[in-house]
């Protein structure tokens, strides 16, 4: 991961210094880079996702459980956002953790609830989508925005008290002229963190995979479903697992990697290095799903993209019309194209 994130828990700092700071450090062109990127990164994330919660908080009258969800995803994204500035700071001072120890422990605490938080919310929205089209009228007493604010705030606590080791294990470490936030060769490899990468990640990508590839046949198998229907079901399926595939995926893989890699061993300068170099960047992908999530709530959400259209000319916003859920016949057709 990035050189100022902490090591989720399993992954935790215990080694010295030694050659190994050279062989993980950034270089300046790097930095530069890394700097740039989260520059970037922050400007997108944080004015698409603050657009969104407002929009989001605003059309709370439409009862949409797709909407809660997304609601709370922004709140994820927007929970990391205000982190990266740090990161700025961090690379421009070469290296440089300057802020001490409890905005460090922070800095990783937030980043980890905002990643793991996105994954579950995302796949919250594709288990809503799967009951919303392959049982759209089985599925209406289940699908409400009560029960749909019940599960995300199950899914916070959740991920909160797993994440709070981070908060409770110093984080930083002095090195010769510079104070580093468990930088990738302070980590210890442990192959019990392979199980909580699984736990974490693998059953929330499989259920989203699963769900989508039953949409899929649904859709195929059901002709009376209109094309537009079809074609904003297939659109919604395409963006959230692009966002896993490049956002999340990388990140996992590359730490699954270095856990089988260096367990039990020393790694060579030239593999730390490498090793590094891989978690850094990838680090960055996963803290790009911020940027990326308010283009899957233009693209998918129609209420967000009315909305956003509406403030832009400059119309005013109106409530939404009371919800027809109560109806057997127009709730399978408005559930159905909630996104």
């Amino acid at each position: 991961m990035n050189g100022l994130e902490t090591a989720p828990p399993g992954l935790l700092a215990n080694s010295s210094p030694g050659s190994a700071e050279q062989c993980g450090r950034e270089t300046p062109l790097e930095n530069v880079l890394f700097a740039s990127f989260y520059l970037l990164d922050f400007i997108l994330a944080f004015v698409g996702n603050a657009l969104a919660l407002w929009l989001f908080v605003w059309d709370h009258k439409a009862g949409s459980p797709a909407n809660v969800f997304l609601m709370h995803l922004a709140l994820a994204d927007l929970s990391c956002v205000l982190v990266l500035p740090t990161r700025l700071v961090y690379h421009f001072s070469g290296n440089h953790w300057p802020f001490g120890e409890i905005p460090c422990r922070l800095t990783g605490f937030l980043f980890y609830l905002n990643m793991y938080a996105s994954i579950y919310f995302l796949t919250c929205i594709s288990a809503d989508r799967f009951l919303a089209i392959v049982h759209p009228v089985r599925s209406l007493r289940l699908r409400r925005p009560l029960y749909a604010h019940l599960a995300c705030a199950f899914l916070w606590v959740v991920v909160a008290v797993a994440m709070a080791p981070l908060l409770a294990s110093p984080q930083t470490v002095q090195t010769n002229r510079t104070v580093v936030c468990l930088q990738l060769y302070r980590e210890r490899a442990s192959r019990h963190a392979l199980v909580s990468l699984a736990v974490a990640f693998t059953f929330p990508f499989v259920v989203t995979v699963t769900c989508y590839l039953l949409i899929i046949r649904s859709l195929r198998q059901g002709p009376r479903v209109e094309q537009r229907l079809k074609g904003k079901a297939v659109r919604m399926i395409a963006v959230v697992l692009a966002i896993f595939l490049v956002c999340f995926v990388p990140y996992h893989v590359n730490r699954s990697v270095y856990v089988l890699h260096l367990h039990g061993g020393r790694a060579s300068c030239a593999t730390q290095r490498l090793l590094a170099l891989g978690n850094r960047v990838t680090s960055c992908l996963a803290s790009l799903n911020g940027a990326l999530d308010p283009v899957m709530y233009f693209f998918v959400a129609e209420k967000f993209r009315e909305g956003l259209c509406n403030l832009l000319c400059g119309r005013r916003l109106t409530g939404p019309p009371p919800s027809a859920e109560g109806k057997t016949n127009e709730s399978s057709l408005s559930a159905k194209s909630e996104l």
